[in-house]
């Protein structure tokens, strides 16, 4: 099969241009590193991650071609090297906090040892660079012999961002704005306090028509952003499953269970509590009066959370198995593209890739290095052998399908919950029928799961950067080479903002946490869900019940026509997270309803004023969020300093607790304005 020869890329292959520089690779990586924290940081706590391609593209026209006099294929380097934070942020935020949440023995998870910086580096990289590894002798197949039939959507968009800049124009000054607002929101939220950070509304217990039922809201910038960026029908979709946990499930259960004793005694089994007469854990819980403080969120814990997890494990299964055509067709395809490889002849520019000997020494070495490396997990070189082995090969499967599936739907809809979910339990019948089975092998089991999502994640970017690689004209070898370079470095820093991220506060701390991820705060559903399985599967040791009442319900979610994976994930996260998040998926109904109504040809796309600041939204909020958090963790001295400029007690002593949440909503409501009223704005509409 020839190659198509109708195709022209915007510089040609003849063209002698700049392309893989220094300056190009180390602002990638600074881009990388900035994204790589937001990334890790909204995983953690809405379990969900943004695009970082396009803002990236938008940075690099900015500042890379107006003040470093980049050239558009340099530019292309610098979100090349960049996006690969991405997906090993997802990738890792989505996994290997389960190390935490495995099972118990003398009061500490099995897997708690593992999850310190160096194992979360090795894994993070060994992950990235296997999805990019896999990826090479796929891009001629899916990227240029298939390029009229897989669109990847990202990647070209990306691709019309760099040849907008080239042209001229001002694009990225709209996403600037969306920072700056950001980060000053943040400040006065997150630092100053004046701003409420979570208003909510709660009925008691004892309310005789709607018990312990829970209204709240975390107004952040971020997620304003990341709602209007998904769009209503997802983010409606989120915040109906957590209006059925919240609104319908808690009330019910506290209808029905009068003695609180024996929600704790729940929350004693799942390990939140440490025994009935220990003050403290989720709600609050006190020993003497056996009541809870917030007997919601103890509800949520105890029950609602596992159904959840149930839930989000169907949703992930029945999104997987609707692709079993894609996959099919997939792995035919590779398989065809590895033969069609060895054809010989004179190559262009635009069509060198790093030789298939990588692929293959590269796989080889991979496999060496997690047999003898002993921060890996693992009972002896034999037993890190069969995880090697295992995650080539689920890597060279899962790459395949990522590929193709985000060339047809975009990063945004792939499944990779699903495929971690099926190699999880494919890697927990492996161990079990060779005798494998109780709660040492559980950490192992994780690392194939964690290393498979983070390559399953970072392939599916990866075919999108190739795909604007071959839109612009780059050279794929050198795309190829920032890829790994990218991806090496965006695990250091992705690496410390999870410790970061999970040292527990002083009231944590107060409550019996020792880790801040698994708190409210920062919830982590995917890495729950993981080791839930985990230990369901080897230690049989799970409330079935609650999985399966998940299961049946994303069952029913999808037979009515619903996304059932958005659902599920609605179900486990708390409605503070998708209710905000609603807020801006609102918007963008708006906007595009009054757009069409005016007679606009186009509703909001990826180049839209509103979701350029939308993403200025997104990514300014949560790197605040990391600052603040850095700031903390890192000084005794800067967290007191931090807490004598709180005003938040101040306030509600002036103003009523009531008024001052009140306030809170109002500040939101006025950014969601400035939103829409930006969204509604032309290109050429500049000033705010």
């Amino acid at each position: 099969m020839s190659e198509p020869t109708q195709f022209k890329p915007f510089v040609s292959p003849q063209t002698n241009m700049k392309e893989f520089s220094v300056k190009a690779i180390v602002m990638g990586c600074v881009m990388g590193c900035l994204f790589g924290a937001a990334n890790v940081y909204l995983a953690l706590k809405a379990g969900l991650t943004v695009s970082a391609s396009i803002p990236i593209a938008v940075i690099a026209i900015t500042i890379g071609r107006k003040l470093l006099k980049t050239t558009i294929l340099e530019n292309n380097i610098i979100q090349t090297t960049g996006s690969a934070s991405e997906s090993i942020a997802s990738g890792v935020a989505f996994t290997l906090p389960g190390f935490l949440f495995l099972s118990m023995v003398n009061g500490q998870s099995v897997g708690a040892n593992f999850f310190n910086y160096m194992t979360i580096l090795i894994l993070a990289i060994f992950g990235g660079l296997l999805g990019t590894l896999m990826m090479i002798p796929l891009r001629r197949s899916l990227i240029v012999k298939e390029h009229a039939t897989l669109p990847y959507p990202e990647g070209t968009a990306c691709a019309s961002v760099l040849k907008a800049g080239e042209k001229g124009g001002d694009i990225a000054r709209t996403a600037f704005v969306g920072l700056g607002v950001a980060m000053v929101y943040a400040f006065l939220q997150k630092v100053l306090h004046i701003i409420a950070e979570t208003p909510d509304h709660v009925t008691k217990l004892t309310n005789k028509y709607f018990p312990a039922a829970k209204v709240s809201g975390e107004i952040t910038p971020e997620y304003l952003g990341v709602g209007y960026i998904i769009g209503p029908r997802i983010a409606g979709t989120l915040v109906a499953g957590s209006v059925l946990s919240w609104l319908v499930f808690h009330p019910l259960l506290a209808t029905l269970i009068h003695d609180q004793t024996v929600i704790a005694e729940q929350l004693v089994k799942l390990g939140y509590l440490k025994d009935v007469q220990t003050a403290g854990g989720p709600g609050g819980w006190n020993p003497v009066t056996h009541l809870f403080d917030d007997s919601a969120d103890a509800i949520y814990r105890a029950y609602v959370r596992q159904v959840g997890a149930g839930a989000v494990a169907a949703g992930g299964f029945i999104t997987l198995l609707k692709t079993i055509p894609t996959i099919i067709t997939s792995f035919k395809e590779s398989i065809g593209s590895i033969k069609n490889n060895k054809e010989g002849g004179t190559q262009l520019r635009t069509e060198k890739d790093l030789s298939l000997k990588i692929v293959l020494f590269g796989s080889l070495a991979l496999i060496a290095l997690i047999a003898f490396i002993s921060m890996i997990p693992g009972n002896s070189i034999g037993s890190k052998l069969l995880l090697g082995v295992l995650v080539v090969i689920f890597g060279a499967f899962f790459v395949t399908v990522s590929s193709r599936i985000v060339g047809l739907i975009g990063t945004t809809n792939n499944p990779v919950s699903g495929m971690t979910i099926a190699t999880v339990m494919s890697t927990c019948l492996v161990f079990i029928s060779i005798g494998w089975s109780g709660k040492t092998y559980e950490p192992m089991v994780l690392v194939v799961g964690g290393m498979i999502c983070i390559a399953a994640a970072n392939a599916g970017a990866t075919s999108q950067d190739l795909k604007t690689g071959f839109l612009v004209g780059a050279t794929p070898r050198n795309q190829q080479i920032a890829l790994f370079i990218g991806a090496i470095v965006s695990s250091l820093v992705i690496g410390i903002t999870i410790k970061v991220l999970d040292k527990p506060t002083a009231d944590m701390v107060a409550q019996g946490y020792s880790h801040a991820i698994g708190t409210d705060k920062f919830p982590g559903p995917q890495a729950t869900l993981m080791a839930t399985l985990i230990k369901g599967i080897l230690s049989f040791n799970l409330d079935w019940q609650f999985v399966f009442v998940g299961v049946a319900l994303a069952v029913v979610m999808e037979l009515c026509g619903v996304n059932s994976l958005s659902f599920a994930i609605g179900v486990y996260l708390p409605l503070s997270t998708t209710l905000p998040i609603f807020c801006g998926g609102a918007i963008r109904g708006f906007v595009d309803w009054r757009k069409k109504r005016k007679g606009e040809v186009e509703a909001e796309d990826d180049l839209g004023k509103g979701n350029l600041f939308a993403t200025g939204l997104v990514a300014g909020g949560a790197l605040a969020g990391v600052i603040v958090a850095l700031l903390i963790a890192g000084s005794e001295s800067v967290a007191a300093s931090l807490q004598k400029i709180n005003l938040k007690h101040s306030l509600e002593e002036a103003l009523g607790v009531d008024i001052y949440k009140l306030l809170g909503v109002i500040a939101f409501a006025l950014m969601g304005l400035m939103l829409y009223r930006i969204a509604m704005k032309k290109h050429d509409e500049i000033k705010v």
